[in-house]
C-alpha cells in the first residue's frame, strides 16, 4: 500500500476533507504525511507595481512610492509566509491529534508549478488534494491548480470532491483492461479494507460507434469506391465482431477482477455497461453515487507519454464523487488472464502436444504471455511462430521444431529417415552429428527428462572425443551408466558448482545484449546455475534461450520494501523484466542480512562478489 502521502492544503473545505482521508489512510498503513502550502509573494509584488499608477495623488511622489514599495514588500513577504504557516499549523495539529507522523513544507512561487516540482522531487506515492480551492464559485467544476497538478504528476492522485463526509457509498473501479485500471483495482481492494466499504467493478464498451462511422462513410463513398472497399462485407464483419467480441472482452476484464478480489478474500459486484465509456461510467456514478471512483490515469488505447486519457479527463471534471487517478500498474497473472480471455485452436493445441513434456508448461506460458502482449485472444499457429521468433535465435528455433512453424510437425530427431538411416543433426557445439535408430530408441527409453538431456550431452561429447560422427547404441549404454552413477552420488546429474562452464559463440552474443556491468554479470551467473542444474557443461544459445523463456513465463510484480539509492535502482531497471522481481527480492534479503536499510550500488557489488565466489543464488538472505 502507500508508503508516503502528500497533502497540499489551503484551509478550504475540500482541502480539509482531503486531509481527513489522508490521515485515515496513514493510520492504517503507517505512511508519513507531508503537508504543503504555496504562497506567491513575488506575484503580489509585481501586481502592486502594476497598480501604482492608480494610487491617490499624495502617494505618487517619488519618495512616497519608494517608501510604499518597501513597506508593501515587507508586509507581503512576511504576511503571506505567516498565513502559509498558519494553514500548516492546522495540518500539523490534526495529524498530531490522530497520531499520524507528519512533516510540513512552505513553498514560494507559482502554486501548481511548485507543487509539481516538490512532488516529483519527493518519495510520495499518493497525493490527496481538493478538487476546488478558496477561489471556487458556484459554477466551478475543477480548480486550475488541481487540474494542472493532475496532468503533470506520475503518482496516484485522490481528488476530493465531497467536502462533507459520507457514511454510505462503495468504492467503484472502472476497468478497461489496461495495467493502470488493474492497478486501480488492487488499490481499491486495499482502500475497501481500510475504510470498511464494499468494492464494485464496472466496465464499459461501445458497440454503437462503428454504426455511426459506417453510416457517415456510406454517405461519402461512390459506388465504385464502395466496391473496392467491399463496404457491405466490411460492415457485416464489424457487426459480427462487435456483437460477439467486444462484450466478451470487457466481460473478461470483470471476470479477472472478480478472481483477483476473491484471491484477496473479497467478493465484488461487477457490472457491464454498453455505450461511450466516460458517459456510461458518469451515468453509473450519478445514479448510484459511490464514495470513491477509481480510474486509470490513462487507458488501454493511450500512447506512451499521454498525461490523461480522454475518459479520465472527462470524469475528472464531471464526476460527482471523490476520484482516484491510478498511476499504479498491475499485470494480472498469466493464469488469471488465460482462464478468462484466451483460447487455443485445435492446430495450436496439437503443436503444443508435440513439445517434450518437461518443457511444455514453460513453453505454454511463454506463448500465452507473447499472445497476451500482442493482444490476441485466440492462439493460432501463427502466434506460436511469432513467440518463437521473439524468444529464440535461429539455432534455438531449430531445437524447438517440435512446436511446428518451418518444418511444422517435426520431432527433434526427425533427421532419422523412414528406413532408419541417420541424417545430419546439430549437436551441442553447433556441428553436425548422426544418431542411428537403435541409439535413439535407447535414449528415449530414459524416462527422466533431465537425465535424458544430460545423457544426450555426454554421448555427443564422447563421440567428439573419440572422433566418431555417428552415435551408436553402445555409446548410449555407456553414457547412461555414467549418468546413473552421477545421479546416485549427487541426487542430480549436474556438474560441480565450482567447475567453470564454457560458452559458445552464439550464447556469448545473446548474453551480450544484456546491459554490461552488474546486470550482465548476474544474468550470466543465473544462466550458468540453470545450466548446471540441467546437466550442461557448455552454455549454448539453446540454454540461454530456455532460461530466458523460463524468465519470460515466470515474471511477477514486486514492490520494494527497502529504500533504494538511485544508482542501484537504475541498475535494477536494466534487468530483464522477469528476473528483475526475483533479483530485487534477493537483494533486499541480502541488505537486511547485512543490517542495511537502504540498497546502494556498493551493496550490489558486494553481493555480486559473493555470488562470483560461489555462493548459491537461492541462499542469498536465507
Amino acid at each position: 500500500m502507500y508508503r508516503s502521502i502528500y497533502v497540499p492544503v489551503d484551509n478550504s473545505p475540500h482541502s480539509l476533507a482531503g486531509l481527513d482521508i489522508a490521515i485515515a489512510i496513514a493510520n492504517k498503513t503507517g505512511a508519513p504525511l507531508t503537508g504543503s502550502h504555496v504562497y506567491a509573494a513575488r506575484l503580489h509584488d509585481r501586481r502592486f507595481r502594476q497598480m501604482e499608477s492608480g494610487l491617490p495623488e499624495p502617494y505618487l511622489r517619488e519618495d512616497k512610492l519608494v517608501e510604499q514599495r518597501d513597506i508593501h514588500d515587507d508586509l507581503i513577504t512576511r504576511g503571506l509566509g505567516i498565513i502559509s504557516e498558519s494553514y500548516l499549523d492546522v495540518f500539523s495539529r490534526r495529524c498530531e491529534e490522530a497520531g499520524a507522523a507528519c512533516r510540513r513544507v512552505s513553498l514560494e512561487g507559482a502554486n501548481w508549478r511548485r507543487l509539481v516540482e516538490d512532488i516529483a522531487g519527493g518519495d510520495c506515492d499518493l497525493v490527496v488534494m481538493g478538487a476546488l480551492g478558496l477561489g471556487a464559485v458556484e459554477t466551478s467544476q475543477l480548480g486550475s491548480v488541481c487540474e494542472r497538478v493532475a496532468r503533470r504528476i506520475d503518482r496516484d492522485l485522490l481528488v476530493v470532491r465531497q467536502p462533507e463526509p459520507r457514511a454510505e457509498g462503495a468504492i467503484v473501479v472502472a476497468l478497461d483492461g489496461s495495467l493502470r485500471s488493474f492497478g486501480g483495482l488492487k488499490t481499491a481492494l486495499e482502500l475497501g479494507r481500510i475504510f470498511g466499504r464494499p468494492v464494485e467493478a464496472i466496465s464499459a464498451f461501445d458497440p454503437f460507434f462503428h454504426y455511426v462511422a459506417f453510416d457517415r462513410i456510406a454517405q461519402v463513398l461512390s459506388p465504385q469506391a464502395a466496391s473496392v472497399f467491399r463496404f457491405k462485407e466490411q460492415e457485416k464483419l464489424h457487426e459480427d465482431i462487435i456483437d460477439s467480441g467486444l462484450a466478451k472482452i470487457y466481460r473478461a476484464h470483470l471476470d479477472i477482477a472478480a478472481t483477483i478480489a476473491r484471491e484477496e478474500g473479497t467478493e465484488i459486484a461487477t457490472t457491464l455497461l454498453a455505450g461511450k465509456s466516460f458517459e456510461q461510467v458518469l451515468k453509473y456514478a450519478r445514479e448510484r453515487p459511490p464514495w470513491l471512483l477509481v480510474v486509470g490515469r490513462t487507458g488501454v488505447h493511450s500512447d506512451e507519454g499521454m498525461d490523461l486519457g480522454s475518459a479520465t479527463e472527462n470524469l475528472l471534471r464531471q464526476a460527482p464523487c471523490n476520484l482516484l487517478l491510478s498511476a499504479r500498474t498491475y499485470q494480472p497473472r498469466l493464469e488469471q488472464v488465460a482462464e478468462t480471455t484466451m483460447a487455443w485452436t485445435e492446430e495450436a493445441e496439437a503443436r503444443m502436444a508435440r513439445v517434450p513434456e518437461f518443457v511444455r508448461a514453460m513453453a505454454r506460458k511463454a506463448v500465452l504471455k507473447h499472445a497476451l502482449e500482442a493482444g490476441h485472444t485466440m492462439i493460432t499457429s501463427d502466434a506460436i511462430d511469432a513467440c518463437l521468433a521473439s524468444l529464440m535465435p535461429p539455432r534455438a528455433k531449430e531445437a524447438m521444431a517440435a512446436m511446428g512453424g518451418e518444418g511444422a510437425g517435426k520431432c527433434p530427431f526427425s533427421h532419422l529417415g523412414k528406413n532408419g538411416a541417420p541424417k545430419p543433426h546439430q549437436a551441442f557445439d553447433g556441428k553436425t552429428i548422426f544418431w542411428d535408430n537403435a541409439a535413439l530408441e535407447r535414449l528415449n527409453a530414459i524416462r527422466d527428462q533431465t537425465a535424458r538431456a544430460h545423457t544426450k550431452l555426454r554421448i555427443e561429447k564422447m563421440a567428439r572425443r573419440v572422433g566418431q560422427d555417428t552415435v551408436t547404441e553402445s555409446m548410449v549404454a555407456a553414457a547412461g551408466g555414467a549418468v546413473s552413477e552421477t545421479t546416485a552420488a549427487s541426487g542430480r546429474p549436474v556438474t560441480a558448482e565450482s567447475e567453470p562452464l564454457a560458452w559458445d559463440e552464439e550464447a556469448e552474443k545473446r548474453v551480450a545484449q544484456v546491459p554490461a556491468g552488474f546486470v550482465r554479470d548476474l544474468t550470466r551467473l543465473r544462466i550458468e546455475a540453470w545450466a548446471r542444474k540441467h546437466g550442461y557443461r557448455v552454455v549454448t544459445a539453446e540454454v540461454v534461450a530456455a532460461k530466458l523463456a523460463e524468465w519470460e513465463a515466470g515474471g511477477s510484480e514486486y514492490a520494494p520494501s527497502l529504500g533504494w539509492e538511485d544508482t542501484a535502482l537504475e541498475k535494477m531497471k536494466k534487468m530483464p523484466p522477469a528476473i528483475g522481481a526475483v533479483v530485487m527480492q534477493a537483494v533486499e534479503r541480502y541488505a537486511s542480512e547485512q543490517g542495511a536499510t537502504k540498497v546502494t550500488a556498493a551493496l550490489l557489488q558486494e553481493l555480486l562478489s559473493e555470488l562470483q565466489a560461489g555462493r548459491p543464488f537461492h541462499q542469498v538472505g536465507a
